[in-house]
């Protein structure tokens, strides 16, 4: 906010309202505070604050709403697109929600009900209702007719379903192509299959990355017998894939999502966020206590390779976690499949053996300099076993975790990194009596 008051100053507050780019503005009035949020909204026109209270974010439209009158709230509920609406009205209480809902049109409400009556996490729930919908009869004339007729509620028009009087999604076409062609064409001769249709019930963040592979602006929305219902754009499949990349960050970092701005979170939440895996990794960690209790022997009779333990689970915590990370991220973009466990087995394995003998050489040679020569090779051939059973681990939970219909984020960095300490040491400690008969 201190960079928004700066940019008033020099600009005057009015004038840098109107001539901020709406993303860059937006921007600074997430990170505002309430009062000067209210301040910004109030003196802006009202074309201007609809198009900026659309782009806030849901907790931050929640404030706003809470702050105008009358009016202006129910001019700026009227004025969002529908799936904007719905994402806003399922982020807060069922109350809250309901008394909003109230303020809409008869329309408005039994379209934003739709929405939010479909599953979380679908299609459904991001799709927009408003399009320009064109028909098999129509020719070229009649679908500019249309166009002009519909734009102003559609989202879009760049690319537009072409569906038989039952709504029965016989094809797309773009606006190119009725620009280009002759008049009296029919729209039935240019629509074509070329972009798939999704179902109203599929996961949404599968739907993102398929328009983003294949580059999709739009894609058509069905119900059951192939029924258009809704398109969805491509701006919101960015935000859902925003959205579940935030989420598998966060519980890289063994915490929950928590859905909103850092600074509009409260603490008790954030605790809250935190707090349950921080005692799930706590109850995990016991496990490496148990195993140092039970070498306890081993420790006191060669105290030296106390030494080694920090190192040696740092190395296998973060290889582990390097192959996990690796393999969330290869989860989430489909380079890998459940199916490809003993593949991804194989590489990984490969992979942390190579590390592992690499680093085992360096610290062999360093080692028997400096010590016995029997805790070098102790310490080598455990980095070596760490680094292969921490790469195998790190690669095989994410994927346990797709098939078990987990989010594979949850079996990320510090837990595969608590499993691998505990394992770490049972492993040096074993090597430690093989080698030296302790």
């Amino acid at each position: 906010m201190k960079g928004m008051m700066l940019a008033a100053d020099e600009l005057g507050f009015k004038d840098w309202l109107a001539e901020t780019e709406p993303h860059m503005l937006a921007h600074a009035l997430d990170h505002a505070s309430s009062e000067d949020r209210t301040q910004a909204m109030r003196a802006l026109s009202a074309q201007r604050a609809d198009r900026i209270f659309g782009l806030l974010e849901p907790v931050n439209q929640l404030d706003v709403l809470q702050s105008v009158d009358e009016r202006t709230r129910r001019r700026l509920l009227h004025e969002m697109e529908p799936d904007d609406r719905a994402r806003m009205l399922s982020d807060l209480p069922v109350a809250i929600g309901e008394a909003l809902l109230q303020e809409l049109t008869p329309d408005e409400r039994a379209t934003t009900r739709t929405l939010l009556d479909y599953p979380k996490h679908s299609a459904g729930r991001i799709m927009s209702p408003e399009f320009v919908r064109l028909t098999p009869g129509m020719t070229v004339s009649d679908a500019l007719e249309a166009i002009r007729s519909g734009q102003k509620r559609a989202e879009t028009v760049f690319l537009m379903p072409v569906a038989d009087d039952d709504m029965r999604l016989l094809g797309t076409v773009d606006l190119a192509q009725i620009v280009l062609a002759s008049p009296d064409m029919r729209i039935a001769d240019l629509a074509g299959r070329d972009v798939p249709a999704v179902s109203v019930l599929d996961d949404q963040e599968k739907i993102a990355r398929l328009m983003k592979s294949a580059d999709l602006m739009i894609v058509p929305v069905v119900e059951e017998q192939d029924r258009l219902v809704g398109i969805i754009t491509f701006d919101d499949a960015m935000e859902v894939l925003d959205f579940e990349e935030g989420e598998d960050f966060a519980r890289s970092g063994a915490t929950e999502p928590v859905g909103r701005p850092y600074l509009s979170v409260p603490v008790l939440r954030l605790v809250r966020a935190r707090m349950v895996w921080l005692s799930v990794l706590a109850v995990a960690a016991s496990l490496t206590v148990n195993v140092l209790n039970a070498f306890e022997a081993t420790l006191e009779s060669v105290v030296t390779l106390a030494l080694f333990i920090p190192l040696l689970i740092g190395i296998g915590g973060n290889a582990g976690a390097q192959s996990a990370t690796t393999i969330v991220r290869a989860l989430a973009v489909s380079d890998v499949v459940p199916r490809d466990a003993l593949r991804i087995a194989w590489l990984e394995t490969r992979t942390g053996f190579v590390m592992g003998l690499g680093i085992a050489t360096f610290a062999m040679i360093l080692l028997s300099i400096l010590f016995d020569p029997s805790i070098a090779l102790v310490v080598s051939l455990t980095l070596v076993f760490i680094c292969t059973l921490a790469a195998l681990v790190g690669s095989l939970m994410p994927v346990a975790a797709r098939v078990l219909s987990i989010d594979p984020a949850v079996f990320s960095a510090p837990f595969v990194t608590t499993v691998v300490d505990a394992s770490g040491l049972l492993i040096y400690f074993m090597v430690a009596r093989a080698v030296m008969g302790v």
